[in-house]
């Protein structure tokens, strides 16, 4: 017999590329690492799921007290170490020294034997020799002060030593290797908790990072979301007319350093900023029309193109910051999606999902925001968000839900570095925003609201 449990809100912050963890972390505490929240629908906070790191047991107060007295021998080590160095330094001052001591003692000899001989000259000689050796002075006493010290580490020493012995005995014989694996235990579990998670709410646009300034002011970078993970391939379009260029880069350090590894010349200029890289497929709106083309990345030709019935194209229905973005294409975790506006829709949004083989619309929503209010639009798990402005100060104002076919107004501020998007679409493998951001390409991280429901057994 199986019994479901109840639903559970899981907050995931996903981060951006391989140049992070797939765990987040949340400014580790004394070792410990946050592996995921909970909370429920009025967002208060149920539980934490935490770990220790796995080189670290700090389960309580009195693994901080061994810490802190770790701490504490460490910086005496230090101490011990400066010691000793200018220990050696003085020491090798003191060798010289003692010749000048030896010459000097071997001249009181020759005065004391013959006092009637003794010139102006020895008297000179004799005071050179005397001021040559005042430094010896400080340098003893030094030597006198460092005793001390040496004497009171010796003393603190002990002290630490049966402080540590005392907390051994309190802390008993506890196995930290079965710790360890309780913890690998956990971390798979939750790992493996993660990887099921599909669809969220957004909740949070964090960044941005700033990956490269390149370009003119609009334009648009991708990475495949449908591409296996050892395909990190970047896709470079410069411009939003014009213009039918397609830089192709091997890595996120290539595309960085400028390192092309192909370049496309698609047979039809584009029109916009809003392409997408779908299963190696370039999808783009064909300059002065309102026609999409699925451009092979593979064989470098045309697979299919399709005009967009009703929508408005060449600044009819464009984004507020203009440049042809009438057809705004992109990708989600459900499919290829292309947001545009028609005269029929009083020139509101109208999202559809497209058949990324065909083009076709395989369903259709009207919404009731403007197009040309809106600043800028990306898709997550089915909804559509859009920002209210394209220059700074931006957030995302509006969502819509093809699953529910309902719309909210929402305030998810996001920080508009470069002043003035062109370009800001949804990557589901990274979990990611890239954004073309005033001739910088940038990435923001976001944060969703999952909830998952599983099955466990009786």
């Amino acid at each position: 017999m199986r019994t479901q449990s109840p639903l559970v809100a899981v907050v995931v912050v996903p981060l951006l590329f391989g140049f992070w963890p797939s765990v987040t972390t949340v400014g580790p505490r004394e070792g410990w690492q946050v592996f995921g929240s909970a909370q429920d629908a009025d967002g208060r906070c149920v539980c934490t799921v935490v770990a220790p790191g796995q080189s670290l047991c700090s389960r309580d107060a009195k693994g901080r007290q061994l810490r802190q007295l770790l701490e504490k021998v460490q910086n005496m080590s230090q101490s011990m170490e400066v010691l000793n160095l200018r220990t050696q330094r003085d020491f090798q001052y003191i060798v010289r020294m003692e010749s000048l001591i030896k010459g000097l003692r071997s001249k009181f000899r020759q005065m004391d034997s013959d006092r009637r001989t003794l010139a102006s000259k020895n008297f000179q000689e004799l005071k050179e020799k005397m001021d040559s050796l005042q430094p010896l002075i400080p340098v003893l006493e030094q030597y006198k002060t460092d005793a001390r010290i040496i004497s009171q580490f010796k003393e603190e020493i002990r002290n630490l030593s049966s402080v540590l012995l005392a907390v051994q005995e309190q802390m008993g014989t506890f196995d930290y290797d079965e710790l360890n694996q309780k913890v690998l235990s956990l971390e798979n579990r939750l790992r493996s908790c993660m990887s099921k998670l599909t669809c969220g709410k957004l909740l949070k646009i964090s960044g941005p990072l700033t990956v490269k300034t390149s370009g003119t002011r609009f334009g648009a970078w991708m990475t495949d979301p449908q591409a296996s993970p050892e395909n990190i391939k970047v896709w470079y379009m410069d411009g939003y007319t014009n213009n039918k260029i397609v830089k192709e880069y091997q890595s996120m350090a290539d595309f960085v350093s400028g390192v092309e590894s192909r370049t496309y010349s698609l047979p039809f200029k584009w029109a916009g900023t809003n392409h997408v890289v779908y299963n190696a497929s370039l999808y783009y709106n064909k300059m002065q029309s309102n026609i999409i083309v699925r451009y092979s990345l593979e064989t470098g030709r045309v697979l299919t193109q399709r005009a967009l019935d009703s929508a408005g194209f060449h600044n009819v229905y464009p984004y507020t910051w203009g440049g042809f973005s009438d057809i705004d294409l992109m990708a989600d975790e459900l499919g290829l999606w292309a947001v545009y506006a028609t005269n029929r829709n009083a020139g509101n949004v109208v999202l559809s999902r497209l058949d990324p083989d065909t083009l076709r619309p395989l369903a259709t929503w009207n919404t009731e925001y403007s197009k040309r209010n809106a600043g800028e639009a990306f898709m997550i798990c089915g909804t559509l968000y859009v920002t209210n402005s394209h220059l700074t100060g931006a957030k995302v104002y509006y969502t819509y839900s093809t699953r529910t076919s309902t719309y909210e107004y929402i305030d998810i501020p996001f920080h508009n570095q470069y002043f003035h998007m062109s370009m800001l679409d949804y990557n589901a493998r990274e979990r990611a925003l890239y954004g073309w951001n005033n001739g910088h390409q940038v990435l923001f991280n976001v944060t969703l609201f999952h909830i998952i429901q599983s099955d466990d057994d009786a």
